[in-house]
């Protein structure tokens, strides 16, 4: 069911968030997310991820009604403006397509469920040191395309229940179960499982399972990504857009790997190399099924 409401004043207090979308940690203290666009919130709405209200031109409201109506929510307030200059005032820039919703951030899951719930042979994606938003929503919609089982996010990345990120993955993460490190059960910062709240140890902890872990790192000595293989149970480590990956996190991995690339070429884009890694892995394993 969903309740529809013409907005007459920008302060309503359920407008709150909306009003605060560059307010990203006051938005994670609330266990919310913004979803920005077409396809990302009718995507939001198609999963089994709540929703807390959603924002839309009045105009849009028709094609909007039936995903709304399927909805298991009691009541989902719907919030229409007959203006989109009306939305754009409100949240405080220019929209394209003016339709924004507010999602819940599921229950964090623990390393134990995810190495429990994933079957063999388990693939994983860990990254290291990402901070921009943009970079990890297209990581994301990677992991989601190539059939990553979950996405391991290091204590030093960022969320990608951030609004950039969740756009940029264009609603992959909501079908992708994501382990954030450094966060509790209940969302605050602490340990999170098996995982100590760190890529480190979490990294130890899957090789200890059985599960390998290579680093995917454009400066090394070691294979490059034909010789290596990625058919039984890994976890792939992604790095930063400008240092790559760290030291320690290095030094956790099994082996580091690097895509060959023409001379004078530092390094691929993060969203880049993980598309090239997570493809080999994937076709290593159609090839190994057959």
């Amino acid at each position: 069911m969903f309740r529809i409401q013409t907005i007459a004043s920008l302060d309503l207090p359920e407008l709150t968030p909306y009003r605060t979308l560059r307010r990203a940690a006051a938005h994670a203290a609330q266990g919310i997310f913004v979803a920005e666009g077409d396809k990302v919130v009718r995507r939001l709405l198609e999963s089994s991820f709540g929703v807390v209200s959603v924002l839309l031109p009045e105009s849009r409201l028709t094609e909007f009604e039936p995903l709304l109506r399927a909805r298991l929510e009691r009541e989902i307030p719907v919030f229409a403006v007959t203006r989109k200059s009306v939305l754009e005032e409100l949240v405080g820039f220019e929209m394209f397509q003016g339709v924004l919703a507010i999602g819940k951030i599921p229950v964090a899951v623990t390393l134990e469920g995810i190495l429990a719930g994933s079957g063999s042979p388990k693939l994983f994606a860990a990254v290291d040191g990402l901070t921009s938003a943009e970079n990890v929503g297209l990581l994301t919609r990677n992991c989601a395309a190539f059939g990553v089982q979950a996405l391991i996010v290091g204590e030093t990345s960022s969320s990608p229940f951030l609004r950039r990120a969740v756009r940029n993955s264009m609603g992959a993460i909501f079908r992708l179960p994501v382990l954030e490190l450094g966060l509790g059960v209940d969302g605050t910062h602490g340990t999170h499982g098996m995982a100590a709240g760190s890529l480190v140890e979490t990294l130890k902890i899957l090789r200890r399972n059985g599960v390998r872990c290579v680093a995917a790192h454009p400066h090394t000595e070691g294979k490059f990504l034909s010789q290596a293989d990625l058919s039984g149970d890994c976890c792939i480590v992604f790095g930063s857009e400008g240092h790559g990956i760290s030291a320690p996190v290095l030094a956790a991995c099994d082996e580091a790997v690097a895509v060959p690339m023409a001379n004078g070429v530092d390094s691929l884009n993060v969203g880049a190399a993980a598309a090239v890694f997570l493809y080999e892995a994937a076709r290593q394993r159609s090839v190994g099924g057959n």
